[in-house]
């Protein structure tokens, strides 16, 4: 356990070398947790990662904390300093950095610790970390894809379980409730969301549920995902009640085509994009092109959202361990929405799903 994190270290300092940067500023966010193993509150108190080309890290913590850094940071990892009440933390941690060019921050740091931070260093410029940590973030190693593949399966079963259930009469809200409570009974840690949308409020991408019960000939978005060993699941399966509404067969079996043509196009080297054109084409072809209007997809791993992103402009080119959404949709104002999503993994070769609930259309009694 130890060596992943010092190779993901190594692997920083060398990426923050090569991108001209002095250091690295990691407050506490989804990037100190994959660093150093750390998951703090962000509180008004500076927690501060930093990491310079060619030296060892340092972490600073309030002095308060300091058991627990020492707690959860791997023995020798990084030098751990304390910082007490009367100490200025920036002014500690501007020794850390000594005379800096250029910084990268955390895309989550605190502005009220950037303006302080900027203030004791004042660096020669300041930009994100992220282009630093999203590349070494974006390629899952073989520990954390078995740890995504365990939270896909916990969501699989959910929603197994789900729609052996009898939802007509129940709200949105009640739905959402039970399939939290699936999430966890089938060995997630946390809910993180539960989206329920039923009839025209599938319509609505990211509907909160609300009081609107569940009717014979309704389509149900059902979107939802929780964390396995820190990693998040995120799957979306369409249902119907009873008997589908008019018209949401044909738009079902374009949105499930589209999704299909868009993980066979997922290999080493293709640009992100080219995975988002492939599943817009079908959808385009069929006619509703302007009813799909969010990114085919997001990667997933320490946070529900995060690099790579499946949509147009994006050339980055696919490689083997990234893990992302593949996630279709289309929504009809007033009558119903359509969304399939399965993460899935680059390999070397191709792709595998994570996913594998029933992606034909369920028809719920």
């Amino acid at each position: 356990m130890d060596e992943r994190y010092r190779e993901r270290l190594a692997g920083a300092s060398e990426a923050a070398g090569e991108a001209g940067l002095s250091a690295l500023l990691v407050t506490p966010s989804a990037d100190l947790r994959y660093l150093v193993a750390y998951d703090p509150p962000p509180l008004e108190r500076l927690t501060c990662l930093v990491i310079r080309p060619g030296r060892d890290p340092v972490l600073i913590v309030p002095e308060l904390e300091r058991p627990l850094a020492e707690e959860h940071v791997p023995a020798g990892l990084a030098e751990i300093r304390g910082w007490r009440e009367t100490e200025d933390p920036y002014a500690a941690a501007a020794a850390v950095v000594g005379k800096a060019e250029r910084l990268g921050v955390s895309d989550q740091m605190w502005a009220a610790h950037l303006l302080r931070i900027q203030r004791a260093v004042r660096p020669g410029g300041t930009g994100l970390a992220s282009p630093v940590l999203g590349p070494l973030r974006a390629v899952k190693d073989d520990q954390e894809l078995e740890v995504l593949r365990r939270s896909a399966r916990v969501a699989d079963e959910a929603f197994h379980r789900i729609v052996e259930e009898r939802l007509e009469g129940l709200t949105e809200r009640e739905v959402a409730g039970r399939l939290g409570d699936l999430l966890l009974e089938t060995g997630a840690e946390r809910v993180e969301f539960t989206i329920v949308g039923s009839g025209p409020n599938a319509a609505s991408p990211h509907h909160e549920p609300g009081d609107r019960g569940v009717r014979a000939g309704d389509g149900i978005v059902l979107d939802f995902g929780g964390t396995v060993g820190g990693y998040y699941s995120d799957v979306s399966r369409t249902v119907a009640v009873a008997q589908p509404p008019e018209g949401f067969t044909e738009v079902y079996e374009v949105v499930a085509e589209a999704q299909e043509r868009a993980v066979r196009a997922v290999r080493p080297g293709v640009p992100a994009e080219e995975v988002d054109r492939a599943a817009r084409q079908v959808i385009e072809q069929a006619g509703y092109g302007d009813r799909f209007f969010h990114r085919t997809g997001h990667g997933i791993g320490l946070e529900v959202h995060e690099d790579p992103y499946i949509v147009a402009g994006n050339a980055e080119p696919l490689r083997p361990g990234m893990c992302f959404s593949v996630e279709p949709g289309i929504y009809l104002e007033g009558r119903f929405g359509v969304r399939i999503e399965d993460i899935v993994t680059v390999t070397e070769d191709g792709v595998a799903r994570l996913n594998h609930a029933p992606r034909d259309l369920l028809v719920l009694r």
